[in-house]
């Protein structure tokens, strides 16, 4: 049998019956042609179902309309909701993705933003949480992040992180909490949704507990090093803030296995929101980030971007911040 292979471009202009000069210019619109060329042409790259090569487009000075998405992984609830708003945003005009997965690990995320350079892609999003990666000061593409700062000339969409922080922490402490205690993924400055906490705590003059589980550690180990963070501060925490559902799942989990009852003994409020952990945890009370308006803002910002760089003009390499508001959504976990 013969091998499969993608037709060419000589393919199109035998099958046609002309050169490969004409069928480039019907592709490109280019000169007057007649219109049963034009039409040999098409019928031809319909029988074979010709897809014109994108990268050879780029190389000669025209759009691909492909964006890059890079995110830690679409597994998880978060994320898998953002590439897939992404991408109905991008669809609407005309764009399609190409999404990489970093799994976490800063050389994956270097080959992928290699491999979306190499390719010539339009544009990228990054919401990857790799640290320190200095590839990116070498992108010359339109670049945005969402939830991350890469550097103060990349513009970075975002929920008001700390805000909701001090709202999920103030809750707890209007339900009756005295020592929540803050679980997420790093401590740090950079987490804002832990200075909201720390604000909120500081104003009552209670002590902070803050826990940490990488955000990329496996699911087994993850609830095995949650359990054991609880169970070293249980005499003194009753509420936890967990700054992603997955982990107050987890949190739940542990709650029901000593016999506490939520909301009685033990309050837990989450963050993110998605529309996957509400449906398998309706009750759990979160914070929800606009998720859907998240990636249309950063869509807007990138396009934005594109058309300013196929004009010509020159990029804002001083952009501020776009933070949208969170909603809580109340359960029964407080």
């Amino acid at each position: 049998m013969a091998a499969r292979r993608e037709p060419t471009l000589a393919d199109v202009a035998q099958a046609a019956g002309v050169s490969l000069t004409t069928v480039s210019r019907v592709l490109n619109n280019r000169g007057y042609l007649s219109d049963s060329i034009k039409e040999r042409v098409a019928a031809a790259i319909a029988e074979l179902n010709y897809r014109p090569n994108q990268v050879a487009r780029a190389l000669h000075g025209k759009s691909t309309q492909t964006i890059g998405v890079i995110v830690p992984t679409v597994a998880l609830p978060f994320f898998g909701e953002l590439a897939a708003e992404i991408e109905n945003a991008l669809a609407g005009q005309g764009y399609r993705i190409l999404v990489c997965n970093s799994m976490g690990r800063a050389d994956r995320e270097r080959e992928y933003l290699d491999l979306l350079v190499s390719h010539r892609v339009d544009g990228i999003i990054s919401g990857a949480h790799n640290e320190n990666l200095k590839e990116y000061d070498t992108v010359r593409l339109p670049l945005v992040t969402v939830d991350r700062e890469l550097s103060p000339t990349v513009p970075n969409v975002r929920c008001a992180n700390e805000e909701g922080g001090r709202v999920a922490t103030e809750l707890l402490l209007e339900r009756g909490a005295r020592c929540p205690a803050l679980l997420t993924s790093r401590t740090g400055t950079h987490n804002r949704r832990e200075a909201g906490y720390r604000r909120v705590l500081e104003q009552a003059g209670i002590e902070p507990i803050i826990m940490t589980v990488d955000f990329h550690t496996p699911d087994a180990e993850r609830a095995r090093l949650i359990n054991a963070h609880l169970d070293a501060v249980d005499a003194q925490v009753d509420a936890v803030f967990a700054t992603d559902d997955l982990s107050a799942a987890a949190v739940l989990h542990w709650a029901a296995g000593r016999g506490l009852k939520v909301p009685a003994d033990f309050k837990v409020i989450g963050f993110d929101g998605t529309a996957a952990v509400r449906r398998a945890l309706p009750e759990l009370t979160t914070v929800q980030q606009p998720i859907g308006a998240l990636a249309r803002t950063a869509v807007d910002v990138l396009l934005t971007q594109v058309e300013a760089v196929s004009q010509g003009e020159e990029i804002d390499t001083s952009p501020s911040p776009i933070e949208l508001p969170v909603t809580v959504l109340t359960g029964s976990t407080v």
